[in-house]
């Protein structure tokens, strides 16, 4: 369907809006929460990049535009109601004009949940080593420079230790180990060029029903 077909199912609010959350693609994490009118969703659409309606200066505006943090939008999903949606993106930078990797960094109370959106962070942590760092300074870009059958000794350690600390039924031992063994699985899906990405959408498909 063309953007200007899918605009059609989108319930606009009475001052032609409607709440777009934007959120990370990779993390998951909640990025922001801005406001599209027909022209900006139309845009967001054919564009591959968020485009807004600014309700305080009665504006459109692009993302990123003057700070350089874009984001490229990977999909559009639109709510059961049509009213609100979701824009699924990969940040470049940060999302929050504070400096803040979100604008929702503020906590009111209770246990923060954000078990994928640090796995993305993770994903985004071991590339930055192994583009820049030394492996002098860096034990992950020692463990890349290493090469492959380095990187693939340290994932079946790691996993073993996960093995011993499960069958010696201790807890914490366990959390310890199981975050070893992800860092290091990481590491490993750095080193053979595959993305969290194709590991989820893997999941998915064996989710799907058949």
């Amino acid at each position: 369907m063309t953007p200007e077909g899918l605009l059609g199912n989108v319930n606009f609010d009475a001052d032609g809006l409607v709440p777009a959350v934007v959120q990370d693609a990779t993390s998951g994490r909640v990025l922001t929460l801005a406001y599209m009118n027909r022209e900006s969703l139309q845009r967001t659409l054919e564009r591959q990049e968020t485009w807004f309606w600014s309700r305080s200066r009665e504006e459109l505006w692009r993302k990123g535009a003057t700070s350089g943090n874009t984001q490229a939008v990977r999909e559009v999903l639109l709510d059961c109601d049509g009213d609100a949606l979701v824009v699924r993106v990969d940040q470049a930078g940060v999302a929050c004009h504070t400096g803040e990797p979100t604008c929702f960094f503020r906590s009111l109370g209770g246990e923060p949940a954000e078990a994928f959106a640090a796995l993305g962070d993770l994903q985004e942590i071991v590339s930055e080593r192994a583009e820049a760092a030394d492996p002098d300074s860096s034990y992950t870009a020692r463990l890349l420079a290493n090469g492959i059958d380095t990187v693939c000794k340290k994932v079946g350690e790691e996993a073993t230790e996960v093995v011993l600390a499960a069958k010696g039924d201790e807890h914490g031992q366990i959390v310890y180990e199981a975050a070893d063994l992800l860092y290091h699985l990481t590491v490993l899906l750095r080193a053979t060029g595959v993305s969290f990405d194709e590991v989820a959408s893997e999941l998915v498909r064996r989710r799907a029903p058949r």
